[in-house]
């Protein structure tokens, strides 16, 4: 089974029995949504935005604004550090102290690079939207030259990288099981919803095929 290499970035310290570092598991954790959390340095402070994303073998494709200031600032440092989180389930415990959530994680750190052509860019922008919604690309219009050219886009190639996963029931102090409180877990779980149509469409149109899969297998 192929691993990230383990380094102080990427190595999880704090509740360290829940780390796994295969390339399997953490590709899993980046395919099951489309939204991370990047991370950067302006003027001296950290900031955190999230931003969609798509995955494709062990790269990552943003994409913005050509003024963005987040993807300005990736580009100049030439890395980057981003996180994805799943949201299981409430782990709620007898004590306070104790409670916790379900959860699956991914860090990872990476090298920046800017695309530059418009086959590249919109392939990535294809990757990345397919993420959100398989099939979609296709039911779209595709990029003008012209946004192509108001669209930057970067690839980051994952260096480094780790998965940290917590499931199970709550973990309390042995003195507190005997406590007549209650204590479980309270499952989390993102659905789709029925779909809205937009009301400035012009047409009587079919829900299209992207859609329908996604709604029949939720």
């Amino acid at each position: 089974m192929k691993k990230y290499e383990i380094n102080d970035y990427n190595k999880v310290k704090r509740g360290a029995k829940r780390a796994v570092y295969d390339h399997d598991t953490v590709h899993k954790i980046l395919d099951d949504s489309f939204l991370c959390h990047v991370g950067y340095v302006w003027e001296g402070r950290p900031i955190v935005i999230p931003t969609a994303y798509g995955r494709e073998g062990e790269r990552i494709y943003i994409h913005g604004a050509i003024a963005n200031r987040m993807m300005k600032e990736l580009l100049l440092a030439g890395h980057a550090s981003l996180t994805v989180t799943l949201l299981d389930g409430l782990v709620l415990a007898r004590s306070a102290f104790h409670h916790s959530a379900n959860y699956r994680s991914v860090a990872l750190f990476g090298s920046v690079k800017k695309l530059e052509e418009n086959e590249e860019k919109l392939h990535a922008l294809k990757v990345v939207m397919e993420q959100m919604l398989s099939g979609r690309w296709d039911e779209s219009r595709l990029p003008s030259e012209k946004e192509l050219n108001a669209t930057l886009v970067l690839e980051i190639t994952i260096d480094y990288a780790s998965a940290k996963i917590r499931t199970g029931d709550p973990v309390d102090d042995d003195e507190d099981y005997g406590l007549e409180l209650w204590a479980g877990v309270l499952p989390i779980k993102q659905q789709y919803g029925n779909v809205i149509p937009d009301p400035r469409l012009k047409f009587d149109l079919d829900i299209p095929e992207s859609i329908q899969t996604k709604l029949s297998n939720k």
